[in-house]
């Protein structure tokens, strides 16, 4: 029997698929799904707002993106995450919101300002004191003594909230010197020695480095931040946007984040 030969056609439309397979292997999904190559992936400018313990973080996220992509520019405005949730509901041009409490994400979604949210990382809470620890904090306990000049996050932002949540656990009633707007303003008053301790993440306290001390608090007690992260329905640089939600997710980001002390979310 003579050799089946192939048909040119058939031929020309295997190696288009090989081809295809190969081109989608290397490329990134949209937000809907659709490849994203390499070259249009961070491009033109983005706006993030933040909640303020991502700021290192994604302070290493923009270093690495500009340097990679000239073309590309990340704005970030950084704050308490209840301040952002009001900017974004009045409008505010953001392309991106990260909070640290993914059900204000899962507000703002069923109220349309942003897409499907998803989860971003993981924090946990610690204790930061001034440096030396002149006070001998040992523990939450320590923080209702009246001796001890606290300070803590607001209850407006999930700080707060977590902060409280942690010494509720503990049995511990604090009189607050006074509530910050953010954490970072709170971690700011112990650093410059206004206040000898406050509830931060753990993160924070890392940031925070020899300028002041970290005391943990038991998992018994502590509390787990899950931070979420959304692209603005009006943003109107989506597939960039939705590139770098990906990045942070699923991509290099993760590393970024895992390396300034946050944790998978569970």
């Amino acid at each position: 029997m003579p050799p089946v030969r192939a048909k040119p056609w058939m031929a020309l439309a295997c190696a288009a698929a090989v081809l295809l397979a190969a081109c989608d292997r290397g490329a990134t999904r949209r937000g809907d799904g659709r490849a994203v190559t390499g070259e249009d992936r961070f491009t033109g400018s983005l706006t993030v707002f933040a909640a303020a313990s991502l700021t290192e973080a994604f302070t290493d996220v923009e270093t690495k993106l500009e340097a990679d992509n000239e073309n590309f520019d990340l704005t970030y405005s950084f704050g308490g995450s209840g301040a952002l949730i009001t900017q974004i509901e009045q409008g505010a041009p953001a392309d991106v919101v990260a909070t640290a409490d993914e059900t204000q994400l899962d507000a703002l979604r069923d109220k349309g300002w942003v897409e499907q949210p998803v989860t971003l990382a993981g924090n946990r809470l610690e204790i930061l004191v001034a440096k030396g620890n002149p006070k001998h904090i040992a523990g939450l306990a320590d923080l209702g003594r009246p001796d001890v000049l606290f300070v803590a996050a607001d209850g407006s932002v999930p700080a707060g909230k977590y902060a409280m949540e942690a010494l509720r656990r503990a049995g511990v009633t604090v009189a607050p010197k006074s509530r910050e707007l953010d954490v970072k303003a709170a971690a700011g008053k112990v650093i410059v020695g206004e206040a000898d301790a406050t509830i931060v993440y753990v993160t924070d306290v890392r940031a925070a480095g020899a300028r002041a001390e970290g005391i943990a608090i038991p998992d018994a007690q502590n509390v787990t931040a899950r931070y979420g992260i959304a692209v603005v329905a009006r943003s109107r640089h989506r597939q960039a946007a939705r590139a770098f939600v990906d990045y942070l997710v699923r991509g290099a980001g993760q590393h970024m984040l895992r390396r300034r002390g946050f944790v998978g979310a569970t």
